[in-house]
């Protein structure tokens, strides 16, 4: 593996394995441990319990007899996947007859999950054992749980046919031309990799990951090798420090149309120089799979996606305008002028962006910060100094230049039952809390709102104007603002109402009714401290509602 580090790395307590550290340390990102010691879990918070409950499918990363990693899918209707505890599954659904992954799900198997609702882009990981396999189902306990952000998600809708007609289940050790051909016209497949060194660590064990790009992606070397380029992520490194320390990997490349499973297992060299990262702009490093072993298993699964994932618009910006002083907001509309998918508040908008110089188009995904029903779309982007995307929209993107715009998606948003709310937000955050305050106080203009957010100081708060006359417009709307480097010119204008970071001591100033619901954006370590946090003091777990940018 070039240009890669092959050293050992204290683990003392931390989430992460040697392999992850190790690269965590050469690329400059050894601050996310501080992170992943908040975010990733020993325990599934209600949410995540909730949202595997409600799948139809998950995805799953296994090993067989031989040792070698295998993804496979775990299907079955809504309902076959339960929660006895927030530490494990019961999970009904088992790998199709002639998968690579029939016979290999038994008692003490390591297993990684991973849950992805691909119409919304929500996804969440968790890594443990089979503790049991009774013939009825697969018992699972934990070791570690931890969302993801939707970054590379095409979003497809699903439904299930009463039952499957698989084809002949054929096995090889070559990829065919046909083969080949559906690989190259992917945009989605997922990873299976492991790692279990000495002793007993929660890092130990599979991981299931989820890998997208525009269709082409992965490239098709020969019928014995394929490549594909590794993009910048959540900076765990949970599959390349897993392949780092145990090279081998398990992909899989599902048929959405048809139902079809294309397993392959093989061996993964992970090259990080200019020559190879050429061929794949945006990308960290370049994946190469060596092919050992291929299950191809024909309309295996009863459930049917969208083959096409996304919708994609023109869109043109009509406005461009500052709301901080590192944060803008752009205002588009459709270029044929025709009427746009519809959204809810709290939603985001994934935008594919063409960057002059670079022969690719770049896909990000940015909350929607104005109401729905204007046919418009208005994203507020942070320009993050080294972000290749916000710093092209802020210094050189201009009224009428175009963007591609696909269909909004996420599952923050409102309750049907409009409870009182508390929105909390801290940095760029506050930008699907927006979208949600001013929908809420459209649905109910007397609703009980408390409105907390956190930001370095007042040229660094966004909408801190639109959040000013909206408080004065609804008297049930309470504001509450945190600047953690507040200057002279702040506390003389009351432009705040508190120096230092918002924490959890905020909610001793307020009297919360008991049917409050919560919604919390910012940083990965600020939204753990605040769902602990809440939890701690006796809240619904299910009432609280968060949405990951990544991990900071």
């Amino acid at each position: 593996m070039s240009d890669l580090p092959q050293i050992e790395s204290n683990t003392d307590g931390s989430p992460f394995h040697d392999g992850e550290i190790a690269l965590q340390e050469s690329l400059g990102v050894r601050r996310i441990e501080a992170v992943g010691r908040r975010v990733i879990r020993p325990f599934m918070p209600d949410q995540h319990r909730q949202f595997f409950c409600e799948q139809p499918f998950l995805i799953a990363a296994a090993r067989d007899a031989d040792g070698l990693p295998w993804a496979t899918v775990l299907e079955g209707d809504v309902g076959h996947v339960t929660s006895p505890t927030d530490k494990s599954l019961r999970i009904s659904g088992k790998p199709v007859p002639g998968d690579a992954l029939s016979d290999a799900l038994t008692a003490g198997a390591d297993l990684g999950l991973i849950g992805i609702e691909l119409a919304s882009r929500r996804r969440n990981r968790v890594n443990g054992k089979i503790v049991r396999s009774d013939g009825e189902a697969l018992h699972f306990a934990v070791d570690q749980s931890f969302g993801n952000c939707p970054q590379h998600i095409h979003a497809r809708d699903y439904h299930l046919l009463p039952k499957a007609t698989p084809g002949p289940v054929s096995r090889s050790n070559v990829l065919n031309a046909d083969q080949q051909a559906r690989i190259q016209a992917a945009d989605t497949f997922f990873i299976a990799s492991g790692f279990r060194g000495n002793g007993d660590h929660p890092s130990f064990g599979m991981d299931a990951s989820h890998r997208g790009g525009p269709v082409g992606f992965v490239r098709i070397l020969s019928g014995r090798q394929l490549q594909y380029p590794d993009y910048p992520g959540n900076n765990y490194f949970n599959t390349m420090g897993n392949l780092l320390r145990d090279g081998r990997a398990g992909l899989l490349f599902i048929d959405f149309a048809n139902g079809g499973l294309l397993q392959i297992s093989g061996r993964a060299t992970i090259d990080a120089t200019a020559q190879q990262l050429s061929h794949f702009p945006g990308a960290q490093r370049v994946v190469t799979i060596d092919v050992e072993a291929v299950v191809d298993l024909p309309s295996a699964l009863r459930l049917r996606w969208d083959a096409q994932g996304d919708a994609i618009r023109d869109l043109r910006l009509i406005e461009k305008r500052p709301e901080s002083i590192d944060s803008k907001s752009f205002v588009f509309e459709p270029r044929d002028r025709g009427a746009l998918p519809e959204f809810e508040a709290g939603q985001h908008l994934p935008i594919d962006v063409a960057i002059p110089g670079r022969p690719d188009k770049i896909r990000r995904a940015y909350s929607l910060t104005n109401l729905p029903g204007q046919n418009r779309y208005q994203i507020t982007v942070k320009r993050d100094p080294l972000g290749l995307v916000s710093r092209y929209l802020h210094d050189a993107f201009e009224v009428g230049d175009r963007v591609q715009g696909l269909r909004p998606s996420g599952a923050m948003t409102l309750p049907h039952s409009q409870p009182p709310l508390m929105m909390i937000s801290a940095g760029i955050g506050i930008t699907p809390m927006m979208g949600l305050v001013q929908a809420a106080l459209k649905e109910a203009p007397q609703r009980a709102i408390w409105f907390l957010h956190g930001a370095r100081d007042a040229h660094h708060h966004p909408f801190a104007f639109e959040l000013d006359q909206l408080r004065r417009r609804h008297p049930a709307l309470v504001t509450y603002t945190c600047y953690s480097k507040a200057d002279v010119s702040d506390r003389r204008a009351l432009k705040h109402d508190h120096d230092g970071h918002l924490t959890l001591d905020a909610l001793s100033y307020f009297s919360l009714p008991a049917n409050i619901e919560f919604f919390v954006c910012g940083p990965d370590a600020f939204m753990a401290d605040w769902q602990d946090g809440l939890v701690q003091r006796g809240m619904n777990g299910a009432k609280i509602h968060t949405e990951s940018f990544g991990a900071s």
